[in-house]
């Protein structure tokens, strides 16, 4: 299991939306490099790195600061947020980025989705974001009528990396993650599944580690981090004994 911290860039600056909504934005840094950079001293693996400005407008919005991440750390950063072709696919993959998360695009364009993984095989995700269990487009603000377990069926054989899950209702509002939809969405596919949105603490972790939602293959952080709810060094410490016990 893999915690991966977020940085979510608004106007350049690392941010945490409530519930997907650009009006309730909280800035907790305005450096996006400097704070990558203490995410990788305190031991993390990944880096989860959302534009949001990109997932309003449809195009990356906050290249600069995505640069300025990458040339700051030397783990693998996945990224998403407003890339919906083969163009922003290519160009990020090139500059660095481990792994592109495609979203809006897997619902409009899933040929794409299923072209780009197989030109770029473990390099990319797909972003399923949902309300009440359907998914909703474009940062959100679009909803659908599609089941998100039903989206996540359409790659199962297209060769993803992973599915990040994120129940929007409870981003960035510290509820605990929805591990139980998480895990009924791991079950019906065989793709790895990162759970996204809600994590308050370390009974998080507890709970995804226990052998109930081992399935799951990772979870994202964000506000909780930010916070001080979740102390990096005890959550850390706790997969790093979850796996030698595996």
């Amino acid at each position: 299991m893999i915690l991966f911290p977020a940085i979510d860039l608004k106007d350049g600056h690392c941010v945490r939306l409530e519930q997907g909504e650009m009006d309730r934005a909280t800035v907790f840094g305005a450096d996006p490099a400097a704070q990558a950079a203490a995410f990788a001293a305190a031991g993390f693996e990944w880096l989860h790195v959302v534009d949001l400005n990109g997932a309003f407008a449809g195009r990356s919005e906050n290249g600069g600061a995505v640069e300025a991440i990458l040339a700051a750390v030397d783990i693998p950063v996945q990224l998403g947020g407003g890339i919906r072709d083969h163009a922003g696919i290519d160009a990020w993959l090139e500059k660095g980025i481990r792994r592109v998360i495609l979203g809006t695009v897997a619902v409009r364009d899933p040929g794409l989705v299923r072209d780009a993984a197989r030109r770029h095989p473990g390099r990319v995700a797909v972003g399923i974001d949902a309300r009440g269990g359907r998914v909703a487009v474009s940062g959100w603000a679009e909803a659908t009528d599609i089941p998100a377990v039903d989206l996540a069926r359409r790659f199962e054989d297209a060769g993803v990396a992973a599915i990040v899950y994120t129940d929007i209702d409870r981003d960035g509002v510290l509820m605990g993650l929805n591990l139980e939809a998480t895990l009924r969405l791991a079950e019906a596919v065989s793709i790895p599944v990162i759970a996204s949105g809600g994590l308050a603490g370390i009974a998080d972790i507890e709970r995804l580690v226990s052998p109930s939602y081992r399935r799951l293959a990772g979870t994202i952080a964000g506000r909780a981090l930010y916070d001080g709810r979740l102390d990096p060094a005890a959550a850390l410490a706790l997969i790093a004994r979850a796996r030698e016990a595996a």
